[in-house]
């Protein structure tokens, strides 16, 4: 009896600690990405270009009323915000639920979720107080852009990349 008393309090502290550490890598994404979007709002006129790294890094203020790449940004119908609305509370419905049913010993995952699911609170934010997500990450190569990006779109990214490699490789829980 004593045994089992304590596998159910290990089991209820790992679990805990699971959410916890979701909780904070979420929240610290959404806190820097909206951070760094203030402090471009405030400091920088939109489109300002600010030159980092000479013929590769700057940042530059832009508004993304589409999605990644701009995908559906020339679309002005009034269509466009509850897909983006819809499309967003959906997948964090779905990061949610993957978050809960993955393990504790699976920490790269369980971070990974935290990533995109900050990053997309983050955007979301934007999309709710603004209409556009605040761009200002522009990284080129002479006349060659990638989109710029943000805080929020960076950890998308890597978390989304982290969930691939746990496909790619069969890492995933059951």
């Amino acid at each position: 009896m004593h045994i089992k008393n304590q596998n159910v309090r290990y089991n209820r502290s790992a679990q805990a600690e699971k959410y916890l550490i979701f909780i904070v890598i979420s929240g610290l994404v959404i806190l820097l990405d909206q951070i760094t979007k203030l402090l471009v709002l405030a400091r920088m006129e939109l489109h300002q270009s600010i030159q980092v790294i000479s013929g590769f890094f700057s940042l530059t203020h832009v508004h993304n009323p589409g999605g990644a790449f701009g995908f559906l940004a020339s679309n002005g119908s009034i269509l466009r915000p509850l897909v983006f609305f819809g499309a967003a509370i959906v997948a964090l419905i779905l990061i949610l639920y993957f978050h809960y049913k993955t393990p504790g010993s699976y920490r790269l995952l369980g971070a990974a979720l935290a990533l995109v699911f900050g990053g997309a609170v983050g955007n979301l934010i934007d999309r709710f107080r603004m209409g556009v997500v605040v761009d200002f990450l522009d990284f080129y190569i002479g006349t060659y852009h990638w989109p710029a990006f943000n805080i929020a779109d960076s950890a998308i990214t890597i978390g989304v990349g982290v969930f691939i490699y746990h496909i790619i490789t069969n890492k995933l829980p059951d």
